[in-house]
């Protein structure tokens, strides 16, 4: 999930980083994860704070305050008596038993061992282009532009019966680098609507006769190698800003063209912070080739609904990000909506999987740049989500491998409802809430 970082100690606390046996790769041996209770009084707790360098992990600050510390932090921070939980003793080690797997999977006749482990950018590549091979005569690999080192941001194009042409579902997968699950999520979803289209299911056949799927798995792959050879918990693309080699990257999801600008409290404008939004709307090259096939679809036949897959938090999030207080006229229509998805989610969950839904900018912080915003409002798509995965912060962006295939198959049955609801009529006349 987007995270901020509070900029004057984010130098001081990556310089403290201890390395692994190679110079570059940042280990977080000793590193402690915790979630504070802010009580509702999330200043006073980051006063308490302010004597101690962490890196703030996730929030949802008015309930709690997760941070990152040091080994050499802790007995300064267990001094400040704050009501607090451990969500990682050591995150080296959560971050070992991840293991990213190498092995060959039998992708296509039913073996869903792909979604035990997490794999490698190139495994990645190469099971998308498996699931091309087995849907031949209804899609196509496509790409939406190349990133700053020059890696391919590909994709898979679904249609169904009477061939390409219809309204666009477009999925959006690992815009920020550390959140793996994501990934694997989009990847189920694309592998059911393939499955269950050649094995003549009904349901998924009325999907893809009526939409075009436009499904890209990993938005940010520089950020997303990063992770995995150097730094696991990388956020951002790998851009350097100019004249400024010690920070890099920008947040791609807070570059985007819409609301770029609107709201100081909505992304960076320090190159060293998480949420660093650029020098410029669109500056980065991931976003100058996914807003270009955003518009491609909008000047076809449109943008029926647009999802950007995030973690955590579990959360169901609908524009406006960048005002807390601006309501779009469709919001009585996504809350419905998002409240029938997060119903069947926990249903159909054997963890009971809660997912919190509204406003993005009023149910959690303010966002500028950011991707549903932008596909709403340039765009046009009729229905616009961030979906923040699982979970609410025992693991946080390290999610052990076991949760990987419940995570995307609870998500399979979200989508399942949503996309049977997009054309309901019972959504006419929803306003504003």
């Amino acid at each position: 999930m987007r995270l901020s970082i509070l900029a004057p100690i984010l130098a001081s606390l990556v310089a403290s980083l201890p390395t692994a046996p190679r110079s570059d790769v940042v280990s977080y041996d000793g590193y402690k994860v915790l979630r504070i209770n802010t009580h509702g009084h999330p200043s006073a707790t980051k006063g308490k704070l302010s004597g101690i360098l962490y890196e703030q992990w996730n929030r949802d600050v008015y309930k709690h305050l997760d941070i990152l510390i040091s080994p050499d932090q802790v007995a300064t921070f267990e001094a400040l008596d704050l009501d607090y939980h451990v969500m990682h003793e050591n995150l080296g080690d959560s971050i070992a038993s991840e293991s990213i797997s190498k092995s060959v999977f039998s992708r296509q006749t039913g073996d869903l061992s792909w979604y035990d482990s997490y794999h490698d950018y190139q495994d990645h590549i190469q099971y998308f282009e498996d699931l091309q091979k087995s849907f031949p005569n209804n899609s196509e690999l496509i790409s939406s532009g190349t990133s700053y080192e020059g890696r391919n941001i590909y994709g898979l194009h679904l249609w169904g019966a009477s061939g390409p042409g219809k309204p666009a579902v477009l999925y959006h997968g690992n815009v920020h680098a550390r959140e793996w699950i994501t990934s694997p999520v989009v990847e189920y979803i694309t592998l059911q609507l393939v499955n269950g289209y050649n094995d003549g299911d009904n349901l998924t056949r009325s999907f893809l006769d009526k939409y075009d799927f436009y499904i890209v798995p990993i938005i940010n792959p520089d950020g997303f190698a990063y992770s995995q050879t150097t730094d696991r918990l990388w956020r951002k693309n790998r851009q350097p800003p100019p004249g400024n080699e010690s920070c890099i990257g920008r947040d791609i999801n807070r570059n985007w063209e819409f609301a770029w600008d609107a709201n100081p409290l909505g992304a960076s404008t320090n190159p060293c912070s998480q949420s660093y939004k650029g020098e410029a709307p669109s500056d980065t090259p991931e976003n100058q080739g996914l807003d270009k096939l955003v518009r491609q679809l909008r000047n076809g036949a449109g943008i029926k609904l647009y999802i950007d897959w995030h973690s955590y938090g579990q959360y169901i999030l609908s524009p406006f990000g960048y005002k807390e207080t601006l309501y779009a006229p469709e919001l009585g229509k996504w809350t419905k909506a998002a409240g029938i998805v997060s119903e069947t989610i926990r249903d159909s969950s054997d963890a009971r999987t809660t997912f919190t839904f509204g406003p993005s900018g009023a149910t959690l912080y303010p966002t500028t740049g950011a991707a549903p915003d932008h596909v709403y409002s340039i765009g046009r798509a009729e229905f616009s989500y961030t979906i923040e995965l699982r979970d609410t912060g025992r693991f946080g962006f390290v999610l052990p491998p076991e949760q990987i295939r419940p995570t995307a198959e609870e998500q399979w049955e979200g989508q399942k409802v949503l996309l049977s609801l997009l054309d309901e009529d019972f959504f006419d006349g929803e306003g504003p809430a």
